[in-house]
Parts: structure tokens; sequence; C-alpha cells
């Protein structure tokens, strides 16, 4: 008899089990699902902040080297004028004071010192724009004035007043600039 006893002992546990078990295991299961979906989550959180970290870091290095690159632009341009007189100063010595040995040695002075000066903005990354004889550019030319003329199509540079300069790929100064309209 105890075996019989022991035997409805156990079909009742047994019959017990799953029923209790179940909502257990249904709690367990509930649980770690919630736990992978917070793991996922954390994940992508991780993930985003990474991508987010490297393009503030890309960001950082580029405006760095902008700055580097760019940091002697306001410089350039005060040093701008000085090439303008410069040159502007040796375009006015008539050919007769060029050939006159009281002035020959001053002339080759002032031509070494504007070879000079385009040497160190090439250095620097400073260059000189070319304008004649372009198709007007509003993204580098600024234009004066329009002439008529005949032999040039309309919205070409026929006359460059001042030079215009680009640092690195960067506009420092828009050229001043006459263009050819169609004539009256």
């Amino acid at each position: 008899m105890s075996e019989d006893k022991q035997n409805i002992e156990n079909t009742e546990l047994v019959d017990e089990l799953p029923e209790d078990a179940a909502p257990a295991g249904d709690a367990a299961a509930e649980r770690i699902a919630a736990l992978e979906n917070e793991l996922a989550t954390a994940k992508q959180d991780v993930l985003y902040a990474h991508a987010e970290m490297q393009n503030v870091r890309r960001r950082l290095e580029k405006e760095l080297a902008d700055a580097r690159a760019y940091a002697s632009t306001a410089f350039a341009r005060d040093m701008l004028s000085v090439a303008d007189n410069l040159g502007r100063a040796l375009q006015t010595i008539p050919a007769d004071l060029r050939e006159d040995e009281k002035f020959k040695g001053l002339v080759a002075g002032l031509e070494a010192t504007g070879r000079e000066l385009e040497a160190v903005f090439g250095r620097n990354g400073i260059e000189k724009l070319v304008s004649v004889g372009q198709p007007l550019d509003p993204n580098k030319h600024q234009a004066m004035m329009e002439v008529p003329s005949a032999e040039a199509e309309p919205g070409t540079v026929l006359v460059e007043m001042q030079a215009g300069y680009t640092i690195k790929d960067r506009l420092l100064r828009p050229a001043l600039v006459s263009v050819a309209k169609k004539p009256d």
C-alpha cells in the first residue's frame, strides 16, 4: 500500500509540476526576452555613440586642418596690397630710367623684391588668377564695367584692373575686371 500511496503522490507531483512550473517558466522567458531587448537597445546605443564620436573626431580633424591651411588668410590679404603697390611702382618706371646707371640698382632691387614676394606667395599656396581672355566667373571675378567689343564674345574678360588670388583652394580676393559686351 505504501507503494501505491507513493505512486499516487508522485503522480500528483508530476501533475502539479507543469502547472506550477509553467508560470515560472513564462516569467523567466519574459524576463529573458526583456533583457535581450534591453541588451539589443544598449548595443544599438553604443554603436550610435561610437559612430557619433567618429564623426566628431573627423569633423575636428578637418577643422584643424582647415585652420592650419587658412590661418594666414588675413595676413595674405594684407600682403596683396603690398604686392599690388610694388607692381604698380615697377610699371610706372619709364624705360629710360630703367637704363640709367643711377637707377639700375634700384630697379633691379625692386624687381628682385617682387620676384621674392611671388615666391613666398607660391610657397604658401597663394596663386594669382588668370583672368584676361577667360569667361566671367562670378566666383572668381568682380565685373567693374562692360566694354562694347566686336572681337570678343560677350562675357569675356578684356582687362584686369586688379589681380585676383586664391589661397589653397579658396578665393582670397576676386579679380576686378572689365567684361566684353555686344557693341551697340
